[in-house]
């Protein structure tokens, strides 16, 4: 889907192109890519860029062309990751400014939103860049928020019952964890790298207010992401201590039962064992010697805490 939208007191969608409005292109057909080829003339490898889900993070020039590629968070609804990032390209080139992005986002929707309540004012290429760089870190920073809710409803049913299910969806949140930490830090080297490209022509404010926004985003992540593993790593061990105290049971109920056994095992063979057939007390006795070793078996067990 093409749109053409231009700013004046925030961003408003326009009925075709005009000089300096913004281009936004969104889960683009191959016939619209072929517009866009013809009438702008974007370099094919801008594209195909772009439409690498993992693509990083970069800056990258082509005849007369500046492509920024930022990776911005979605939700995820065909993989075991509830959130993932994807790849959007900012591609701009004199009075051009083009965004593509061959993903479903709620980013530029907001982002369009937004502009329109603070009656925004976007002067130039590198304002509007940064502009979608705060709006991603808000995006990580509101799905952050989300993913560890999840956590804590995962680890509220561990405490009830640890089981597989529970463990694989804290698992899967961990992957999201670890893919924001990645696209994030991808976003703020980005940063970086558009500093030194554009120096004076940045508003410098806005440009702190984004480096900050990036850097809480990027501290939210890393600390969220220590505390789930070591959340891991504790319910590893309560699993393991369960696994041990089974299996101490098992092997404390097997000796108590071996004992009574092995006594039967005796008197069972087909030898003199000093209890005559004719003696009516010979079976109670038995019985009663098995009993009374696995008692003791028992409460020596207990003493030791096997028990």
């Amino acid at each position: 889907m093409i749109t053409y939208l231009k700013c004046e007191r925030g961003f408003s969608e326009i009925g075709g192109w005009t000089p300096g409005c913004w281009v936004n292109v969104e889960e683009p057909t191959s016939e619209e890519l072929d517009i866009l080829k013809a009438q702008f003339g974007l370099p094919e490898d801008f594209l195909n860029d772009i439409s690498d889900i993992d693509e990083r993070p970069r800056v990258e020039r082509n005849e007369g062309w500046i492509c920024t590629i930022l990776r911005i968070p979605i939700e995820n609804t065909d993989n075991d990751a509830p959130f993932l990032t994807i790849p959007m390209g900012v591609i701009v080139n004199g009075e051009y400014i083009i965004t593509v992005c061959y993903y479903a986002n709620q980013l530029i929707s907001d982002f369009i939103d937004h502009s329109q309540k603070r009656n925004t004012y976007v002067p130039s290429a590198p304002d509007f860049i940064l502009r979608l760089l705060n709006s991603s870190a808000y995006w990580y920073l509101r799905y952050l928020k989300d993913v560890k809710n999840m956590v804590a409803d995962a680890e509220n049913d561990l405490q009830k019952s640890i089981r597989n299910e529970e463990l694989l969806k804290l698992m899967a949140l961990q992957k999201s964890f670890v893919i924001f930490a990645t696209s994030i830090s991808g976003n703020n080297i980005l940063l970086e790298r558009i500093n030194r490209l554009y120096g004076e022509q940045l508003d410098r404010e806005l440009f702190e207010d984004v480096s900050i926004e990036l850097r809480q985003a990027d501290s939210t992540v890393t600390i969220a992401t220590q505390m789930l593993d070591r959340t891991l790593d504790t319910y590893a061990s309560v699993i393991s201590n369960n696994v041990n105290a089974i299996m101490k049971r098992m092997t404390s109920i097997s000796m108590i039962l071996m004992i009574p056994t092995l006594i039967a095992s005796f008197y069972g063979m087909n030898v003199d064992v000093g209890i005559s057939m004719d003696n009516h007390w010979a079976f109670g006795f038995i019985v009663g010697i098995g009993f009374a070793l696995s008692v003791i078996t028992c409460l020596w067990l207990r003493k030791i805490r096997w028990l």
